[in-house]
């Protein structure tokens, strides 16, 4: 098991409840549809994102501080820049604007992170797979 996996996930899962809570309940009036969309959108993909580090924890195979550090990095500047953007108008935070073009920045890491594992999962020996039929 990777320790360090493991507390990322438990750790964006944890905020991801949080921040899922506030956004069902304390934003839901702050906020227009659209800003509220977004937030959970970055409340959702946080949370599969929280998943997918806890299944890789338990992967020898597939733990290696690359794929780690794309999920980690993909996951803080996707999810937390539309956070930002979304609460921009009830935040303090002045003209975060130029957070706009972080958000793909951060998607384009997890869809390299997924490709990644893709290639790996292809990589992996036929013999260390047990069939589904068995």
């Amino acid at each position: 098991m990777n320790r360090t996996f493991l507390i990322w996930g438990f750790s964006f899962g944890f905020v991801a409840v949080i921040l899922g809570a506030l956004g069902a309940h304390a934003l839901e009036n702050q906020l227009t549809v659209d800003q509220l969309d977004s937030f959970k959108t970055g409340v959702r993909y946080q949370m599969y994102h929280a998943i997918l580090l806890l299944v890789l924890s338990h992967q020898k195979r597939f733990t290696n501080k690359s794929i780690l550090s794309l999920i980690v990095s993909g996951t803080l500047l996707f999810s937390f820049s539309i956070y930002l953007l979304s609460c921009r108008a009830i935040l303090p935070v002045g003209d975060v604007s130029f957070l706009g073009p972080i958000t793909p920045i951060g998607g384009t890491l997890l869809i390299i992170a997924w490709a990644v594992l893709i290639v790996k999962a292809f990589k992996l020996p036929k013999e260390n797979l047990k069939d589904v039929r068995d």
